[in-house]
């Protein structure tokens, strides 16, 4: 149960970083590390930028969930 638990919270983590890094709102990946200065607009989420934002909020749910798991097995 344990390695499960283990398998969970790294697959989870390793996934939720890379949705992040993929919901940046510039250009790409490159300003993740050093962006460009883009002009700020308030606009609604359409498609893809909104499923990586609900798959970002479901990943955390099961990364706290697999951690608090793991606590009370062990």
């Amino acid at each position: 149960m344990l390695s499960i638990l283990n398998f969970v919270i790294g697959l989870s983590s390793v996934l939720l970083i890379i949705v992040v890094l993929m919901q940046n709102q510039g250009s790409g990946l490159g300003d993740a590390f050093g962006g460009s200065a883009a002009t700020n607009t308030y606009r609604s989420k359409r498609g893809l930028e909104r499923g990586l934002f609900i798959m970002t909020i479901v990943l955390a749910i099961v990364l706290v969930a697999g951690s608090l798991a793991r606590i009370v097995v062990s």
